[in-house]
């Protein structure tokens, strides 16, 4: 009992210390077609922000639902972290400032590039007894 009781002191603390919980809405639209489409928008007083379109579209034989948007936010530090995504039959695809992004593609040794172009050279022959 003395362990749920602790446990509860240190949640309330937690919230109580956080100012994200103090936020409030200032603005918010949703808008929604029969088809299936829709945007939003939202805004709240602590800087935080989003936005985003969907459209219904024909890929192939198939319907697939597109959603393009945005958010942003200050982190801790006071920097504006900001996001824009593209999401459909190709894959979530964000991009934003903060994301890592993979190292520059390294050129291929020239002892890999003798040994790829001898194989091809010397393609491998079953030997038949």
């Amino acid at each position: 009992m003395k362990f749920f009781i602790v446990a509860a002191c240190i949640v309330a603390c937690v919230f109580a210390a956080n100012p994200e919980s103090e936020a409030q809405v200032v603005s918010s639209n949703y808008q929604q077609a029969p088809e299936g489409s829709y945007q939003f928008a939202y805004e709240t007083n602590n800087g935080i922000s989003g936005q985003a379109q969907a459209v219904v579209k024909a890929v192939g034989k198939e319907v697939a639902l597109e959603v393009s948007g945005s958010n942003s936010y200050t982190d801790p530090e006071g920097q504006v972290i900001s996001l824009t995504y593209v999401a459909n039959e190709n894959g979530y695809q964000p991009q934003g400032a903060h994301l890592p992004t993979p190292p520059p593609p390294q050129p291929i040794p020239d002892y890999i590039l003798k040994a790829i172009a001898y194989t091809a050279a010397h393609p491998y022959t079953e030997k038949k007894e």
